[in-house]
C-alpha cells in the first residue's frame, strides 16, 4: 500500500466499515455482492455528498475490494499506450491480444460531460471495443455509448455490476482461472 492510499481517509473509512460489519462476510459467502454494494453505499451516503473526486475515490475502493474477494482477475490504475487506465479484467496482455475479452473499467473523477467523453475517447485508443468500456460515476443518463453504472445509494444499477462482469467474464471465454464461481 502507498503512502497515499494509507493516507485516503474515504478508503480507510470504507475498510472501516467493511471491517466492522460482520454481515459482509456472510454476503461474501452467499455471492451477495449486491448486498455487500447495496450495504456499502448506504452506509458511504456522505462521501456521495462530498463531490466527484470523493465519489470517484469511493467507487475505486469499492470495485478494488469487490473484484478482489468475487476473485475477478483484474488489474488496476494503470498506464497502457500512455493512457490511464483506472481497471482492465482480467489484464493487459489480454486486451492486448483479444479486446474483445477485456473488459475496462472507467471512473470519472468529474461529472463534466466533455471530460468524461475525451477520457473515453483516449480509452477507446486502448480498447477498441466501445461495448467494452464501462462507466462508474455519479452522473445519471450520460449520452454517451458506453455502458454506465451510477453510484448512489438508492439506485439499483450499481449493486449488479459483479454480477455482469462475471457474466461478461463467462460469455467472454475469460473466467478459466476464476476460483470463486459466481452464477450468472
Amino acid at each position: 500500500m502507498t503512502q497515499e492510499e494509507s493516507s485516503n481517509p474515504i478508503k480507510n473509512s470504507l475498510f472501516e466499515h467493511i471491517n466492522n460489519t460482520p454481515e459482509i462476510s456472510d454476503f461474501i459467502s452467499e455471492k451477495r455482492f449486491d448486498l455487500i454494494i447495496k450495504d456499502l453505499l448506504n452506509n458511504c451516503k456522505s462521501v456521495l455528498l462530498m463531490g466527484d473526486e470523493a465519489t470517484s475515490m469511493l467507487a475505486t475502493g469499492i470495485m478494488h475490494y469487490l473484484l478482489t474477494v468475487a476473485l475477478i482477475p483484474s488489474q488496476r490504475k494503470i498506464k497502457y499506450k500512455g493512457v490511464d487506465v483506472d481497471i482492465v479484467i482480467p489484464d493487459i496482455r489480454t486486451l492486448e491480444k483479444d479486446s474483445k475479452k477485456a473488459l475496462v473499467l472507467y471512473i470519472p473523477t468529474s461529472a463534466d460531460s466533455k471530460t468524461i467523453e475525451d477520457e473515453i475517447l483516449k480509452l477507446n485508443d486502448v480498447q477498441q471495443e466501445t461495448q467494452n468500456i464501462w462507466v462508474i460515476s455519479s452522473v445519471r443518463n450520460m449520452l454517451i455509448k458506453n455502458r454506465q453504472f451510477v453510484m448512489s445509494g438508492d439506485d439499483e444499477n450499481l449493486s449488479k455490476i459483479i454480477f455482469e462482469i462475471s457474466k461478461f467474464i463467462s460469455f467472454s471465454g475469460t473466467g478459466k482461472f476464476r476460483i470463486m464461481r459466481i452464477d450468472v
